[in-house]
């Protein structure tokens, strides 16, 4: 599934209308250069949870914030500056991935032999046109259900 954001006024509701088919042990792995929308889809996901976006920012020095003043918490990694996957095992990650929270993951692919098994893959890409091009892929049976449904919820 792919589709169009127009403005990040677009991706935030993006963002918003995934949040609402998030639960509990969701993990959503942002891939995309500088500049390409990921912290404002996140923004967008952190909105519908009930989270201040102003209070969302890149985590990019501590690797991770945490949201828990919401049912299930939030988990914002950016691992920009990650150098070796190794580096983020000492954090506990999988603390964060698998125990109750949603988890969304700027520069996923960082994470290397550490990524999921299953997991929403959103990629994000800068069009010459200035508007973004967000492709969704389901790793897994559990994305491949919450694909349909944002399909479902983004298109009506």
């Amino acid at each position: 599934m792919q589709i169009i954001s127009k403005s990040p006024k677009d991706t935030l509701y993006i963002g918003k209308r995934i949040s609402k088919l998030l639960k509990e042990g969701d993990i959503v792995c942002l891939f995309g250069n500088l500049g390409s929308g990921k912290t404002v889809l996140t923004k967008g996901i952190a909105s519908g949870m009930r989270i201040n976006k102003e209070k969302v920012v890149s985590p990019s020095f501590v690797l991770i914030r945490q949201y828990t003043k919401v049912n299930p918490p939030l988990y914002h990694f950016d691992l920009y500056r990650l150098k070796d996957p190794k580096e983020i095992i000492d954090l506990g990650y999988e603390e964060y991935f698998y125990n109750g929270g949603v988890a969304v993951i700027e520069w996923a692919d960082r994470l290397g032999f550490l990524l999921p098994k299953e997991y929403l893959k959103v990629e994000l890409s800068l069009r010459k046109d200035l508007t973004r091009l967000i492709k969704f892929k389901a790793q897994g049976a559990r994305y491949e259900k919450l694909l349909e449904k944002i399909n479902e919820s983004i298109r009506h």
